[in-house]
């Protein structure tokens, strides 16, 4: 019998009051923006903010509870954007929406320097006390949004990137599940050669996690040979954005196999309207049959991070995802 996982991919909108104290602490501008030298006043509204999504998540009966990544004001380019190593530049489109982040330019050796991430996370598990999920870039998605000035060639650099995310997860605390986000395979498909690389730096950072590890897709389907190299990454489940593209991710699966997991965004992370529990499953269980298998796991999610959206719809639509997963068990 399948068991559905309810979570999410993390990077939440700010809660309201959030925001407006940080506008007061810290302004709007490129100046202002995270970069890991905050007042205490700053982190002190970062550290209660974590705390109410974490409190959101856990109300509305999520299975898996991310940090919530509200820090991370370049979105994907967060964990470089605040290495000593690298110099943030002009301001640049987060692939083909309305949103923009600092262009990360490596600029020297990407040497552990402290661990960003996994001190958010470490901070999240003292509130945790299961199902504590971890959120990272993944290697090629991260490598394809920054810019290298040091390691000179993009086989060197994709490596050093991987390296990097290897010492943030060796830094974590204990977790249960691990997204991998990795929206440029699909934006930005890796060329030939590339593919096999971009796999093989995916590999290396989910074998560095205690943890399930899942490599989640979005913004459409990934190109079939770059699909069927992430197949050679010892990850436990691909997640596959349904909501943009059902039918090219059917043909993959169905030409090429997935994982005994699987994880699904079965909800719009982009669109403030809410999807039914019933739509969620309904989703679920069409994506069963078309694959014409029974995954030990299914991880429903929202396809994209949900910083989209307004507070309310993106409570509302956590609460969906968790009573989907319930209806399926009451089903059963």
């Amino acid at each position: 019998m399948t068991q559905v996982i309810a979570t999410t991919p993390g990077l939440f909108p700010l809660p309201d009051w959030a925001k407006d104290e940080l506008a007061d602490l810290k302004g709007h501008q490129k100046t202002d923006l995270i970069s890991g030298d905050e007042s205490g006043e700053v982190v002190a509204v970062y550290d209660k903010a974590r705390e109410d999504v974490i409190t959101i998540q856990q109300d509305a009966g999520l299975d898996r509870v991310v940090e919530g990544q509200l820090r991370w004001d370049d979105m994907l380019a967060h964990p470089l954007a605040v290495h000593d190593s690298v110099e943030t530049k002009g301001i640049v489109r987060y692939y083909d929406n309305n949103n923009f982040y600092r262009e990360p330019v490596v600029q020297g050796d990407l040497s552990a320097d402290g661990g960003d991430v996994a001190a958010d996370l470490g901070a999240a598990a003292e509130h945790v006390d299961n199902g504590l999920q971890a959120v990272l870039p993944g290697p090629y998605s991260l490598a394809d949004l920054a810019t290298d000035e040091h390691y000179g060639d993009d086989a060197a650099f994709l490596d050093a990137i991987a390296n990097f995310l290897v010492e943030e997860v060796n830094a974590f605390p204990d977790v249960e599940t691990l997204f991998l986000l990795e929206p440029s395979l699909v934006e930005n498909a890796p060329a030939d050669g590339e593919d096999e690389r971009a796999a093989e730096a995916i590999d290396a950072v989910a074998s560095a996690a205690d943890a399930e590890v899942v490599a989640h897709t979005y913004w459409g389907a990934i190109e079939e040979k770059a699909y069927a190299h992430l197949m050679d990454a010892d990850v436990d489940a691909i997640g596959f954005d349904l909501v943009a593209n059902h039918d090219q991710t059917v043909y993959n699966v169905q030409e090429y196999g997935t994982k005994d997991d699987v994880a699904l965004g079965v909800v719009d992370g982009q669109n403030t309207l809410v999807e039914s529990p019933e739509t969620i499953r309904d989703r679920i269980d069409w994506f069963e049959q078309q694959t014409n298998t029974a995954y030990d796991t299914v991880y429903a999610t929202a396809n994209t991070e949900t910083f989209y959206l307004p507070v309310n719809k993106f409570e509302d639509k956590l609460e969906a995802l968790a009573n989907a997963a319930d209806l399926e068990a009451a089903e059963a």
